[in-house]
């Protein structure tokens, strides 16, 4: 079976965990701190304030920049709902825009028309799938109506726009270190800031508002990441480049040979970099492609089938977002993670065209 990940976890995590483990500490302390410095650095931001996941992270960043009951955050309805239920958890209301339909990210001008129709006080922008998306807009878009701007970076380790790293574009940004990440702690999330304010209401939330030994200031959460979670990061972050160039390697293989074969490829926007956490296509007869491909053991998902919006814990929400809608009917996401061989690659690429010449086989019939 090609499966569609495939976390990398060897001797360099198991020795580092075996270290925290003999040395006793186990709760937030040297090796979450190293970490939080060496991400950071990665990325290019001032300030990292780990947490226990990814959607804690994304709670962390909207109650660090004052984003509370009253208030309404313009964000996509296609998505992993942690990014809508993030907003909720800090008593503020999603409010669902439509989305691009070549990257498939929150679209600028329709986020900007939910702005003016519910003056909104943040947008929270996801760069799915790995692609980066259009920050420059949305930081005029926020800076015009003097918003919040706050990324979901939860797939984007390692994506670029003119060279700099998404999620420190924004006033914060969040990122998920769940395994089938692009680099993993087992669970985790980080957030990372330029602002210093806001690292400090971070870390304090995360650690139930504490400024002091038996001092909370204010209400807080026990959002802190574990020693262990911290040194798996560390080892990992070392790999994370690799990763990233070996996920764009394999989907540069995937474009070249699909290209031409009635698919929606995920191509990278000008001046960005895709992270390829998933090589996500749109086809209209996207369940038969399915069933077609896990029939020759290739692994395939689909990323999401129902919108945000449309989910029982969202039921009375209103929105109009047919792209977003027409898409949830038409992702899968095909095998790119590092592990793949050349092989492998040639097999996903031969069991897509063999999909795609039957189906108009037939409809020539």
């Amino acid at each position: 079976m090609i499966s569609l990940a495939a976390p990398d976890i060897g001797e360099p995590e198991f020795e580092s965990v075996e270290d925290v483990i003999k040395e006793g500490r186990l709760v937030a302390g040297e090796e979450v701190e190293q970490f939080e410095a060496a991400f950071a650095e990665y990325v290019g931001a001032e300030h990292g304030v780990a947490t226990v996941n990814g959607t804690a992270a994304l709670h962390t960043a909207l109650e660090a920049l004052g984003i509370g009951e009253g208030d309404s955050v313009v964000t996509t309805p296609f998505s992993f709902i942690a990014t809508a239920n993030a907003i909720r958890f800090a008593n503020a209301e999603p409010v669902f825009a439509d989305i691009d339909p070549e990257t498939l990210n929150l679209d600028p001008d329709s986020a900007e028309e939910a702005v003016r129709e519910h003056d909104a006080d943040a947008i929270l922008v996801v760069h799915l799938y790995g692609q980066p998306a259009r920050m420059e807009r949305f930081r005029e878009i926020a800076d015009a109506h003097d918003l919040a701007l706050i990324e979901d970076a939860a797939q984007a380790h390692g994506a670029t726009i003119d060279g700099e790293h998404v999620g420190t574009i924004g006033d914060a940004g969040c990122f998920s270190f769940y395994p089938t990440k692009n680099m993993t702690t087992g669970e985790g999330g980080m957030v990372v800031t330029d602002d210093e304010a806001v690292a400090r209401r971070a870390d304090q939330f995360i650690n139930h508002g504490r400024t002091g030994s038996y001092t909370h200031a204010t209400l807080g959460h026990n959002y802190r990441m574990t020693n262990i979670a911290g040194a798996i990061g560390l080892t990992q972050l070392q790999k994370l480049p690799y990763y990233v160039d070996q996920r764009r390697r394999n989907a540069r293989r995937l474009l070249e040979e699909l290209d031409g074969n009635r698919l929606a490829l995920p191509e990278p926007r000008p001046g960005t970099k895709h992270a390829y956490h998933q090589f996500t296509v749109q086809y209209p007869q996207r369940n038969a492609l399915k069933l077609d491909l896990e029939e020759r053991d290739i692994g395939t998902g689909v990323y999401y089938p129902t919108t945000i919006h449309r989910q029982g814990a969202y039921a009375g929400e209103e929105a109009t977002t047919p792209v977003a809608e027409r898409a949830a009917d038409q992702v899968l996401s095909l095998p790119v993670h590092p592990g793949l061989t050349d092989e492998d690659i040639t097999t996903i690429v031969e069991g897509v065209e063999r999909h795609l010449t039957r189906a108009w086989e037939a409809i020539d019939e």
